[in-house]
């Protein structure tokens, strides 16, 4: 049996911190020290619930299930298993998560370093993207070097250059930490914790959850105590470093406000925060820290997109799907930013609930022997809550709908899918107690 040294596992922990240090894991917490000021410890707390420890048990989970998120979800049926696996990975893939990885590389690492007019133009993005995504393909094209070529090189360089700035606003801060924004100080756990969503770290750890994988078994590792035992080492490796990005940005955030004002985003935080720090040589800084988040992520999201729909589409190879999706996500990546993040909060309103609830079961299938029925009706309960949420986040509010809704514990919190699912899954668990049924062998 083949057992990976601790060095190998460190290796390929680092390139799992790079794939989810991408553009929201470095914009969203300097926003967040900003508005939560001297709450940012209770609120820092919500955000790594979502932001690291989430994602570390989803890429457990995944482990604990064979290797990929359909392995999952087709506990609840198959249909739902290819149908719900394909909306994840079209929603972090090429719909929002890979253009995203362009659009933010562009517009906080490129424009500050172009003139007022250029910066205007659509040209500079449209030959970034194209750069940008040639240089993704060629990352991509071979799976099995991205250890080598993410874990060994690019992340001690991206490592590096947020050290620069996380260390520096420690030894010396920009200003004093402030009282909390008038809008964020009544629950900043539980508003923290849904701002969590918007770094997709749950259903990105759901889909880097396989590119770990067959990292893994490219390294000779084929039992399954093996694989978990490396994903541990490797997930703890990740959740380390991405706890202490977001901590550090998050305390950048919390000390600028008496410096540079309450700013519309974290890009705008960090840009002007990382000049005051390192002067003429910040902007540079944050530059070079941006794209390699950004590329990293890019990469992963790419090449693990590719891995599944080669599989459900035999007749187009890896190859094929690496060219199509960074095609694809060139063209959507123009867009623009705002568009694609307005974009996105509907869908990952809706579908985010659904994969903790998933991901949780998984864990604890075997109490009712993995019986369908317990997460179809816990699914149910998170759906008939999330669906709306979704539709209230693009605008579209249902109002006899949020009347009733509006009734369930948390959900001026946006965490009231909770309940249902909990209601649903225990109506399921005493269904199989008082129906006896063959254990599901999906």
């Amino acid at each position: 049996m083949t057992v990976l040294t601790f060095k190998k596992n460190f290796i390929i922990g680092l390139m799992l911190f790079a794939l989810f240090l991408g553009a929201g894991n470095i914009i969203f917490p300097p926003k967040l020290g900003q508005l939560a000021g001297s709450d940012l410890a209770i609120a820092m707390f919500g955000f790594l619930i979502t932001g690291v420890g989430l994602p570390l048990l989803a890429i457990l989970a995944i482990a604990h299930a064979g290797g990929d998120l359909r392995s999952i979800a087709d506990r609840v049926h198959p249909v739902f298993g290819l149908v719900f696996t394909m909306i994840v990975y079209l929603a972090i893939g090429p719909f929002f998560g890979i253009p995203r990885t362009a659009t933010v590389s562009y517009e906080i690492g490129i424009i500050p370093f172009l003139s007022g007019g250029t910066a205007d133009a659509q040209w500079p993005l449209v030959i970034f993207s194209i750069l940008f995504f040639a240089i993704t393909i060629g990352l991509a094209l071979n799976p099995a070097k991205l250890v080598d070529r993410i874990g060994k090189f690019l992340t001690p360089i991206l490592f590096l250059v947020i050290a620069l700035l996380a260390v520096k606003s420690f030894v010396d801060p920009i200003g004093s930490i402030k009282s909390p924004d008038e809008g964020f100080g009544t629950h900043p756990f539980f508003k923290s914790f849904v701002e969590g969503y918007l770094t997709m770290d749950v259903i990105a750890a759901l889909i880097f959850g396989s590119v770990i994988t067959s990292a893994i078994h490219a390294e000779g590792v084929k039992t399954s105590k093996g694989l978990m035992k490396s994903m541990i080492i490797a997930g703890s490796v990740a959740a380390i470093g991405l706890s202490f990005v977001y901590i550090s940005l998050g305390y950048i955030g919390a000390t600028s406000i008496g410096s540079i004002g309450l700013q519309e985003n974290g890009g705008i935080v960090l840009s002007l925060a990382s000049e005051l720090l390192y002067g003429s040589f910040g902007p540079i800084i944050l530059a070079v820290t941006i794209l390699f988040a950004c590329l990293t992520t890019s990469v992963g999201l790419v090449s693990a997109c590719a891995q599944f729909f080669s599989q459900a589409v035999p007749s187009l190879s890896y190859k094929k799907f690496v060219v199509i999706f960074a095609v694809f996500s060139t063209v959507v990546a123009n867009v623009g930013l705002t568009q694609l993040i307005s974009l996105s909060i509907p869908v990952l309103l809706m579908i985010y609930p659904l994969a903790i609830v998933l991901m949780l079961l998984s864990f604890v299938d075997n109490a009712f022997g993995r019986r369908p029925v317990v997460y179809v009706l816990a699914l149910f309960g998170t759906a008939l809550v999330s669906i709306f949420d979704g539709l209230a986040g693009g605008g579209i509010v249902v109002e006899p709908v949020a009347n009733i809704l509006q009734h369930l514990p948390l959900y001026e919190q946006q965490i009231g899918w909770l309940l249902p699912a909990l209601v649903g899954a225990g109506i399921g668990y005493v269904i199989t107690l008082v129906s006896p049924a063959t254990t599901s062998k999906r």
